[in-house]
């Protein structure tokens, strides 16, 4: 069997790759759509390209896929992309979007193979603390209310929840980010054989967007 990820660098795609990796699926292969569109529907863009460090501290093999994204047309480049893997087993990082989801079933249904989310339906807050045990994740991008830029680059720790908790609170919020509040960009990981280190970024903000561009990065040996 062949399983392929689908895998974005960010909390929620690397968490998922975890958990089917800890049951046993052998992942041969990550798959990562590169959007040219700020505000694609289905994929993430900030710092996309260095998924290929993520990539290479995991020791998975790693297809980019680069599409224009926009709404009409992503869903086919999406089949397209999963048909050349040749994947028998698709697995996504999808919590709570029935949007993202059912497209990604309808896909795999047409194409005749499996689909797995093993983060369906997990409680946003027990996802958080997941990884602030185990992962070093930063925050990369804010386009919600109450999501200021102070949280820009943040990483996701005990302070950075406490925090996205109030948030909720106040402006309701989903904490998984599943309604597009945020992106984020793993560091680190227990199946990285190195870590990523950021050597240079910067923010960039407009009224209703705040998001943090890595410039430059290398791998790192894990202490």
């Amino acid at each position: 069997m062949k399983a392929v990820c689908l895998f974005s660098g960010g909390k929620d795609s690397t968490l998922a790759l975890h958990r089917a990796i800890g049951k046993g699926i052998d992942v041969s292969q990550l798959l990562t759509i590169a959007p040219e569109n700020d505000y694609s529907y289905m994929f993430h863009k900030p710092n996309i390209r260095f998924t290929s460090l993520q990539a290479e501290a995991l020791g998975i093999p790693q297809v980019i896929i680069n599409i224009k994204g926009d709404k009409d047309e992503e869903l086919a480049d999406l089949e397209s992309a999963i048909a050349d893997s040749n994947a028998d087993l698709v697995i996504t990082g999808a919590i709570a979007s029935q949007y993202q989801k059912s497209r990604v079933d309808a896909i795999c249904d047409r194409l005749g193979i499996r689909d797995y989310s093993p983060l369906w339906g997990i409680e946003p807050l027990e996802e958080l603390k997941e990884l602030s045990k185990s992962f070093d994740v930063i925050i990369t991008k804010v386009s919600a209310d109450g999501m200021d830029k102070s949280l820009l680059g943040a990483h996701i720790d005990g302070d950075t929840i406490i925090k996205l908790l109030g948030i909720e609170r106040r402006f309701h919020i989903n904490l998984s980010f599943e309604g597009g509040e945020a992106e984020s960009f793993v560091l680190n990981a227990p199946l990285f054989k190195k870590k990523i280190v950021i050597d240079k970024s910067h923010v960039e903000n407009d009224r209703s967007n705040g998001e943090y561009i890595i410039d430059s990065a290398h791998l790192d040996d894990k202490i």
